[in-house]
């Protein structure tokens, strides 16, 4: 017994090296019972140069990262694919075959009391005013319809993915006056999202790293974090939250001027995001007057274990006031 137990370990540490030495490749994810997917962009594992020394205190001081390969989304996640997992009656529509019996165990978002397009448009548009722990549970969901885990990306990672090998304050170099050519913004975007994809790459193939709508991280928003990392290699950094606010987004959105939407620009979540929101205790799951936050999703190449997976998606909200 003991031999073949062994002998079985052995085969799957030796898949998981040689998968792990296997270069990896964008792909295209189906939604599973449905005609729903969505493009993954193939990151490489590698070190970069986290932070700006010109930009705000919170971006220095600039230290290296190291991070192992992951997948993330080519495109902010839209409502197409956002909705089905909000409302029963959008995913029976989008399915072609039975859902499955899981999908019930998955806590939906409550609904919200006003329209969360905010007039901006659905098709192709990127899904916004959703809070961090309403991200993590569409994940949730995905892990279900897909078998694949799925998150949101560190700080680290999305930071290292939009620089696509750059160290400019863009990824595309430092001249503002191109990034009318990157990016919807407040001198170009009318004020309102854009349907994703319309405006040119980075050097990975991602499309609205600058701008469009300000992006989740998993991170907790911590203004020194970066001095953790001085005079040192920093390995796969993340802060995780502990409190409900505030944590960071990143990217900057269609109401933002340049500098905010730089390759190391931080943002803070903020109660005031929920300002109006009559109910009480307020909603664990949008945000009304944050109409410029939407999300990307992130594969790391490894999986973790089904333990640490279930700890990432049945974490309990904190209870707002």
């Amino acid at each position: 017994m003991f031999k073949k137990v062994f002998a079985a370990a052995l085969i799957l540490l030796t898949h998981e090296q040689n998968f792990a030495q296997t270069p990896l490749k964008s792909y295209t994810q189906n939604i599973d019972g449905t005609k729903l997917t969505f493009d993954m962009q193939a990151i490489p594992a590698g070190k970069f140069q986290m932070g700006n020394k010109a930009g705000k205190t919170d971006e220095q001081p600039i230290h290296e990262v190291k991070l192992d390969a992951f997948w993330i989304g080519k495109y902010e996640v839209t409502w197409n694919i956002f909705e089905p997992f909000l409302y029963r009656d959008f995913e029976k529509q989008a399915s072609v075959t039975a859902i499955p019996l899981e999908v019930d165990a998955v806590t939906r978002p409550t609904k919200p009391y006003l329209d969360m397009t905010f007039g901006m448009g659905k098709e192709n548009q990127p899904a916004v005013a959703m809070t961090q722990y309403n991200a993590i549970q569409f994940c949730k969901w995905l892990y279900v319809r897909t078998g694949i885990f799925y998150r949101l990306p560190t700080e680290a990672e999305w930071e290292y993915a939009c620089r696509a090998g750059s160290n400019t304050n863009y990824s595309f170099g430092d001249e503002v006056t191109t990034l009318k050519d990157y990016a919807w913004y407040a001198d170009n975007s009318d004020n309102k999202t854009h349907q994703v994809g319309q405006k040119k790459p980075n050097a990975w193939g991602l499309y609205d790293m600058h701008g469009n709508v300000s992006e989740w991280t998993y991170d907790q928003y911590l203004p020194d974090f970066y001095q953790k990392g001085k005079d040192k290699v920093s390995e796969n950094p993340v802060a995780i939250p502990d409190k409900l606010y505030p944590n960071t987004v990143r990217g900057g959105s269609f109401d933002e001027t340049p500098e905010n939407l730089t390759s190391s620009a931080r943002l803070a979540s903020d109660s005031s995001w929920k300002q109006l929101d009559p109910q009480i205790p307020k909603s664990n799951w949008w945000f009304p007057e944050a109409p410029f936050v939407g999300m990307r999703l992130v594969r790391p190449a490894k999986t973790p274990a089904k333990a640490e997976i279930e700890a990432y998606y049945n974490k309990q909200p904190i209870k707002d006031l």
